[in-house]
Order: structure tokens, then sequence, then C-alpha cells
């Protein structure tokens, strides 16, 4: 009872943010269908609790941002046990765990060291028809074992790595100017099957769009995560790799654990709503549609 009257009293603030003048504004125009998430990486361990649980030490290391708990154990209880604050996100209130493989140049760990870029969007036509993950919601996107043709040809890849002005590198470039930085792009897949949370090869359950539409197997649309990851590191990249090999074993992990009135208003506000938001679900070239978050980076009334 107590989460449906939350459920509620979330809509009736997500309806008072979205009230809009009688006439819609030029700047109302559609361009984007987003929010950010910006996060620290917070740790590094050898462990990946979706693809080896248990198994802590399994793994190649990883670098973990959001939840600051998770670990070869974590589950959906933990990653909610940890509680509101436990995250290195400005959300107090996302508690999911997002981790990519550690970057090394020679031995020495390449870590990013500022907070990173996650977005949510839309990845179909229909951005209305855009819903939350599913609390528990899990899957890898990319893959450790992938070859520099099928990174150059995944459906996410964007524009691989880059720095400088060189773009669409399948694997590092031979060299980054001094001052620039090494950046990743990659964006997950947005249509689930509507009934598995994770599959056995944490990919099955999820599938990209076909033209901007999901395909009839993968019926519901979800979020799009786009990973946008700088690493401080340039110069000669001869050196540089990935705990997982090259360039192109690029991959990552996603968790959900937000709360889920924090996620349905920022999806309904800035991804239905077709808004290009910040992590307060603000858009600054539409301040007059309001915001979801407070100062604090939760729902309103929310200390």
């Amino acid at each position: 009872m107590r989460r449906h009257l939350a459920l509620a009293a979330t809509g009736l603030a997500v309806a008072a943010l979205l009230s809009t003048p009688a006439a819609a504004e030029p700047a109302d125009d559609v361009t984007h269908h987003e929010f950010q998430v910006n996060c620290d990486v917070t740790h590094r361990l050898p462990d990946d609790p979706i693809v080896l649980p248990n198994l802590p030490g399994a793994s190649h290391e990883h670098s973990f941002t959001g939840n600051t708990t998770t670990n070869a154990y974590t589950t959906l209880q933990s990653l909610q046990a940890a509680g509101v604050g436990a995250t290195s996100c400005l959300a107090p209130d996302d508690l999911s765990a997002y981790w990519f493989p550690t970057m090394f140049n020679g031995n020495t760990p390449v870590i990013p060291n500022f907070k990173q870029v996650i977005y949510y969007k839309s990845g179909i036509e229909r951005y209305q028809d855009v819903r939350p993950f599913p609390p528990g919601l899990r899957y890898v996107v990319g893959s450790p074992n992938s070859t520099l043709d099928e990174f150059r040809n995944h459906p996410g890849r964007v524009e691989g790595w880059e720095c400088g002005n060189s773009f669409f590198n399948w694997d590092f470039p031979a060299n980054c100017p001094a001052g620039t930085q090494l950046n990743v792009r990659f964006q997950a897949p947005s249509c689930w099957n509507g009934t598995q949370l994770d599959s056995a090869d944490h990919k099955s359950h999820m599938a990209y769009p076909v033209n901007g539409v999901c395909p009839s197997s993968h019926p519901r649309p979800v979020p799009m995560l786009e990973f946008k990851i700088a690493f401080p590191v340039d110069g000669n990249m001869s050196q540089v790799r990935l705990a997982s090999g090259r360039g192109y074993s690029w991959h990552y992990d996603f968790f959900n654990a937000w709360d889920e009135p924090t996620l349905a208003a920022l999806v309904s506000h800035c991804i239905n709503g077709g808004l290009q938001c910040d992590p307060r679900g603000f858009d600054l070239y539409k301040p007059h549609r309001g915001q979801v978050l407070g100062a604090n980076y939760r729902l309103p009334g929310r200390p």
C-alpha cells in the first residue's frame, strides 16, 4: 500500500513539474529525449557479480561506479540494502551498479578522475513509449572476447575510441595529443523481452531496436544507456590496454537498483517529455518545463 501511495505522490509531483503554458513555445520542439547520470569510479576488483557471481577474484579487473558496495556477492537485495546515498552518483536514490574493465598504461591503472557521464536515452523513435527498467534487470554490453571487426560493426559502437581530432578508432589510436583524454562511447540495447531479468549469456533477454522499433521478441522499450567514459591518458598509446585485452574488448555491465519512483519520474519528464536533461531532470534550454529533482538530487519532499 505504501508503495502505491508513493507512486501516486510521485505522479502528482511530476504532473506539477510538467505543467506548461497554454500555448507551446518554439523551444518545446523535441531535439533530445534523455537525462544524465554522473558518477565517480569508487573501487576496483577482479569481480563480476553478473557473469561470475559469488566468485571473488575470478574475473579480470573491473572499475566500479555507482553503488559503493558492489562486489562478487552483489544482488538486488544487497544493492538496495546499502541505503540512500551509498552511491558515487549525484542522485542518492540511484543505487544501481555500473562497471567496466580497468584500463592500464603498462602496469599503471588509468582511472577516470572526475564524474563520468552515463546517458539514459530513447533508443526507439516513439520515445513516449519508453518505460523504466524493472528492479533487478541486469545485462552485459559488448564482449571481452570481441574481435576488431565485431567491435567495429557492433550496433552500440557510436564512434569507438577517440582523442583529440581522432575518431572512429576500433582499437586504441597510436597516439593522443598532449592534454587530451582517451574517450569511449558505447550504447546498450534498449528492448527487453518483458519476462527475464537476466539470461544465460546475460544478453539474450535484451535486444537492439531495428529501424527505431523494438522487435516482437523483445517488445518492451526501456532506457538506452550510453556510457561515455574519459580516461586521463595521452601521448604514446602503445602500452595502453584494458584488463580484458585490446581496445575492441571494451564492454560494461549494468545492474538496476534505482528507487522506482525516482527513475519513473526522470523517464517520464525527460525521455517521454522530449527533453535534454541534466542529472536533476532539468533542461537548460527549456527552463519553463521545470525539473524533477531538488537541489539535493532527490524527489521533492525527500530530505
